[in-house]
């Protein structure tokens, strides 16, 4: 090879490696939305499963609490908002934690109610209740591992040029407020 097609070897490296480069980058961005897109599908589907499991947990303590009628309408009212909200994973978020603080305060009904705490059909309820929101909260996690991958790329440089050129947005986090956080439903078998 003579002088010259080492110089063009070398000039089609150059150009080369910062496409290549680039496409790599590139296709790492795709993956992580995808990756995101799947976590969020897998929050959603335990979301539903929540959902579904509320309006019957609603109706078994109406057996015993009928006088409790205004804290159970809210608890179904936050429920059909939680369930129809289909937009940003933050404003989910915010109706999630609603909800979460209304079936706080079903649970703080249900402490006034010994035979309702022993009923078969509501422990059940309630365990089912508590496994869902472990799997809500492991799937969370997936998610917001997921999305800060996604922004740590995104901000650093170079790959910042990349997410520039192709707008590649800044993904939200799902997170819930501390309050919501510590109403969560947990199981106390021994009362029962």
């Amino acid at each position: 090879m003579n002088g010259a097609g080492i110089v063009l070897v070398f000039l089609g490296a150059i150009v080369l490696l910062p496409v290549v480069w680039g496409i790599l980058i590139y296709n790492r961005f795709v993956r992580l939305q995808q990756h995101i897109k799947e976590s969020w599908a897998d929050i959603d589907v335990e979301l539903k499963r929540r959902y579904d499991l509320i309006p019957n947990l609603v109706e078994t303590v109406k057996g015993y609490a009928a006088h409790e009628r205004e804290t159970l309408e809210r608890v179904t009212e936050l429920r059909n908002k939680a369930a129809g909200n289909h937009g940003r994973q933050s404003d989910q978020a915010v109706d999630e934690t609603a909800l979460m603080i209304g079936l706080g305060r079903l649970f703080a009904v249900v402490e006034a109610y010994p035979d309702l705490r022993a009923n078969e059909h509501f422990l059940a309820l309630q365990n089912e209740l508590s496994l869902t929101e472990d799997r809500i909260a492991a799937s969370r996690r997936f998610y917001n591992a997921n999305v800060r991958e996604l922004n740590q790329l995104r901000a650093a440089f170079p790959t910042s040029l990349i997410a520039g050129m192709f707008s590649i947005e800044e993904a939200s986090f799902f997170e819930l407020s501390s309050e919501a956080e510590r109403v969560v439903p947990r199981i106390d078998l021994s009362r029962a």
